[in-house]
């Protein structure tokens, strides 16, 4: 393996472990905030972090790419925080979890259709069996619930359609722009709809001294500024490196870390599991064999 491949599976490893924990830090910043709330200051710190470079990076922008940028935060990064959030509140990490799997599959219909791109033979085989082993995955899990909610499972679908599009929007108009460039003046942007969602929904008038109120702001304030922000910049890396079907497959790697997370709290991890994340891996290494023929 090259030293080029090697960086590409160490970035994919290290966006798998930080978006598979932000479902742990969504379900936190619940448990005293709204949904709207949580994802709201989720986009505004991880624009805050990055302010200074956004202020730096406007100029450095091409004036024709501005608004590409912001729709890039706005799909990429806004809108799916808030349906994530929404989501969450009825459905299962877990089932969010498997839906998020969907993002490859929209990646290359998105491409496909709208952006004339080809994707080699292998990277749909490769994503056909790593998301059957994410299903796998899911329907393996003891706790397992048949309980679902069609509306709220329709929110996380159409942020994976939202991912999909943004992939293929930064792979074909932002290639040539340094990654910390785009993620910082994107999410510096949405910060500004998310103040304005936050105020309106009453966070101001909560007891901000209040423990509970503090320590859900606490988890939201880390999920943005690691699961957005510093993810948001490793990701466009990845993007240009790898291309925008490889990248998209990092979640694939979120049902992987779900399962450690179980481990460090005690849950039972059989065969079923281990298996299933076997099957996740082979596909994603199928997916990459001919890596050079990325779209």
């Amino acid at each position: 393996m090259s030293n080029h491949k090697l960086i590409n599976w160490l970035i994919f490893i290290a966006l798998s472990f930080i978006w598979g924990s932000s479902f742990i830090l969504m379900k936190e910043g619940l448990v005293a905030l709204t949904a709207y709330q949580v994802a709201s200051l989720r986009i505004i710190f991880s624009g805050l972090v990055l302010l200074p470079v956004a202020i730096r990076s406007f100029g450095k922008i091409p004036a024709n790419k501005i608004f590409v940028t912001f729709m890039s935060g706005t799909l990429g990064s806004l809108l799916p925080a808030y349906l994530f959030c929404i989501a969450e509140e009825e459905i299962d990490s877990a089932l969010a979890g498997v839906l998020n799997s969907l993002t490859p599959i929209f990646v290359i219909i998105i491409g496909a259709l709208f952006f004339k791109a080809r994707t080699p033979t292998n990277k749909v085989i490769g994503i056909i069996i790593a998301f059957s082993g994410s299903v796998l995955l899911f329907f393996s899990q003891p706790n397992f619930s048949e309980k679902s909610n069609f509306f709220y499972i329709l929110l996380v679908v159409i942020a994976t359609i939202m991912y999909g599009l943004n992939v293929n929007m930064v792979h074909r108009y932002l290639n040539h722009i340094p990654s910390i460039q785009i993620a910082s003046l994107a999410l510096g942007l949405n910060a500004v709809p998310a103040l304005v969602v936050l105020y309106f929904t009453g966070y101001f008038d909560l007891e901000l001294s209040n423990k509970a109120v503090i320590s859900s702001t606490g988890f939201s304030a880390l999920l943005g500024i690691g699961g957005t922000a510093i993810a948001s910049i490793i990701f466009y890396m990845l993007i240009k490196r790898a291309g925008a079907v490889f990248s998209s497959m990092v979640t694939y790697g979120i049902p992987v870390v779900a399962i450690m997370w179980g481990i460090i709290y005690g849950e039972q991890v059989g065969w079923k599991q281990v298996l299933s994340l076997a099957v996740i891996l082979g596909g994603v290494y199928v997916a990459n064999l001919k890596f050079k023929k990325e779209m």
